[in-house]
């Protein structure tokens, strides 16, 4: 499987209440709708650790997809990537990583 994670700030002209609204709701269902992807994550990141360490972002978002080929074709498609170079223009200092994921493990909730 194939986690895109993006870490983020926001440009300072960017009220915060309407970004969190926007990405809660209709680029939540944007993600959710790209073909290949399986799940779509959006945190804000509260701590670091060290305990005295300020995290240097404000927000992470990650999207799953099974395997490369579905996320290179997904991500740089062009229509895709056009909406990408909009959206960024919202976020300061963001960094785009790509990772495998080579395990994978989760619990009941009710354990």
């Amino acid at each position: 499987m194939i986690r895109l994670t993006v870490l983020y700030n926001l440009q300072p002209y960017v009220d915060e209440v309407e970004f969190l609204e926007w990405r809660l709701t209709d680029h939540q269902v944007e993600n959710m709708a790209v073909q290949g992807v399986l799940c779509s994550d959006f945190s804000r990141i509260t701590e670091g650790w060290p305990v005295d360490l300020k995290p240097p972002y404000q927000f992470m978002t990650t999207a799953d997809w099974p395997n490369m080929e579905s996320y290179r074709n997904d991500f740089y498609d062009e229509d895709y990537q056009a909406k990408l170079r909009e959206n960024i223009k919202m976020l300061k200092d963001p960094i785009f990583l790509v990772s495998e994921i080579l395990i994978h493990e989760t619990k009941e909730a009710n354990q």
